[in-house]
C-alpha cells in the first residue's frame, strides 16, 4: 500500500483567484480498526467548499482536503469493520459523524448533533486520491451510475432531499427553486417525478435553459413576477433579499426553505408577508436517514446529472467558475 497520495491543501484561507488550494504528497495515515481506507475516484465540487476556502465559514481544520462528496471503492477496512467490503463501491458526505448522545441526537434530530463532524470541514475530505473514515461515515451506492454522475447526489442531492420534504408541497402545487445550481437541478427532477409543477428563477441564461430541458413550467429572474402563486419555495442561491421575494410570490399558509449553509443578510420583512401563516424555515445539513432515503429514491429515479469533469489539479479553476456561475449545474473532480 502506498504511503503517499497526492492532495489539494487548503493551507490558509484567501479568495479563490488567488488559488488557496496546493497540490501536495500527503503522508497517508494507518487504518483504525472501524476505518476504512477508500481509493477516490470522484469528489464534487460544491458551494460549501467555496465558503470554507474562502473563509466564509470559519476554518475548523488547517491544514485541510476539502471535499464532501466522495465516490470511491474501498481498498482496506478494518478488523472491526462488519458491513462494508474490500472492493465495494461507496459514497462519502457532508455529515460524516454524530455522537449519539446530545440532546439533538436522542430526538432524532442528528442532523443539528453539537458535537458532529463534516467531512471535507473537520476531517480531511475527497480532494485526494484516498481517504479513510469510519464505517458509518461510507454508504453503498448503486450500480447504474458513473463515479462522476454519482458525486453530487451526496450533497447537492441530499440536502435538496431535505430541503424538499420541509417544503411538504404536494402533488399538482407549484415549487419555486431560487438558484438553480447542483441541487436545484436534482430538487426539480425529485418534483417533476412526483408531480409537482416547478417554478425556476435564476439570473443564469445557461441556468434558465436547463430549467426548461428539465421540465419547469416558468423559468425567469427573481424580479419576473410568476403567473401563478407559489405553494413552497427553497432558495440555494446565498442571498438573502431572495427571502422577501419569495415571501411576496407565496400563497398563504406557503414555506419558505433556505438551504444553503451561508447567505448574505436577510432585509427587513414587513409583517403582512409572513402573515396568514406563511413559514421561513432553514435547513441544516442533513440526517443519515436521509442520505439512505436519497439514495433509494436514485434506485427509482435515475437521476439526470448534468456536470462538468476536472482533473484534481484544477480544483482552483472549478471553484472559481462555480463562484462566477460559470458551471451548468454540477462540478465533479475525476480522480
Amino acid at each position: 500500500m502506498r504511503c503517499a497520495m497526492r492532495a489539494m491543501v487548503l493551507e490558509r484561507t484567501a479568495p479563490v483567484e488567488t488559488s488557496p488550494l496546493l497540490l501536495k504528497e500527503v503522508a497517508l495515515q494507518g487504518v483504525e480498526d472501524d476505518e476504512v481506507l477508500i481509493k477516490v475516484a470522484a469528489c464534487g465540487v460544491c458551494h460549501t467548499d467555496l465558503h470554507i476556502v474562502e473563509g466564509e465559514l470559519p476554518p475548523h481544520k488547517l491544514p485541510l482536503v476539502p471535499g464532501h462528496q466522495i465516490v470511491g471503492k474501498v481498498v482496506e477496512r478494518g478488523k472491526k469493520v462488519n458491513n462494508l467490503e474490500v472492493g465495494q463501491r461507496v459514497g462519502v458526505p457532508w455529515i460524516n459523524q454524530v455522537c449519539g448522545v446530545c440532546r439533538f441526537c436522542r430526538q432524532g434530530m442528528e442532523n443539528l448533533c453539537e458535537n458532529a463532524l463534516f467531512t471535507g470541514y473537520d476531517l480531511d475530505g475527497g480532494y485526494a486520491e484516498f481517504a479513510i473514515f469510519r464505517e458509518e461515515a461510507a454508504y453503498p451506492i448503486p450500480e447504474g451510475y458513473e463515479d462522476v454522475e454519482f458525486a453530487p447526489l451526496l450533497c447537492g442531492g441530499v440536502i435538496g432531499y431535505r430541503a424538499y420534504r420541509q417544503s411538504k408541497v404536494k402533488e399538482g402545487e407549484i415549487l419555486g427553486l431560487f438558484g438553480f445550481g447542483s441541487s436545484a437541478h436534482l430538487v426539480a427532477q425529485m418534483a417533476l417525478f412526483e408531480g409537482v409543477r416547478v417554478f425556476v428563477f435564476t439570473r443564469s441564461p445557461e441556468h434558465q435553459k436547463l430549467a426548461r430541458e428539465l421540465g419547469a413550467s416558468f423559468v425567469g429572474r427573481a424580479e419576473d413576477v410568476p403567473p401563478e402563486k407559489l405553494d413552497a419555495a427553497i432558495i440555494f442561491a446565498p442571498a438573502g433579499h431572495l427571502v422577501k421575494v419569495a415571501l411576496e410570490y407565496l400563497c398563504p399558509g406557503g414555506r419558505v426553505i433556505t438551504a444553503g449553509i451561508y447567505s448574505t443578510p436577510i432585509p427587513e420583512l414587513p409583517y403582512d408577508l409572513v402573515y396568514k401563516e406563511r413559514c421561513i424555515q432553514s435547513v441544516a445539513n442533513s440526517t443519515r436517514k436521509d442520505v439512505q432515503e436519497l439514495i433509494e429514491l436514485s434506485r427509482r429515479l435515475h437521476f439526470k446529472t448534468q456536470i462538468e469533469v476536472f482533473p484534481l489539479e484544477e480544483a482552483n479553476r472549478a471553484l472559481l467558475l462555480l463562484k462566477e456561475s460559470k458551471i451548468r449545474a454540477s462540478a465533479v473532480l475525476s480522480i
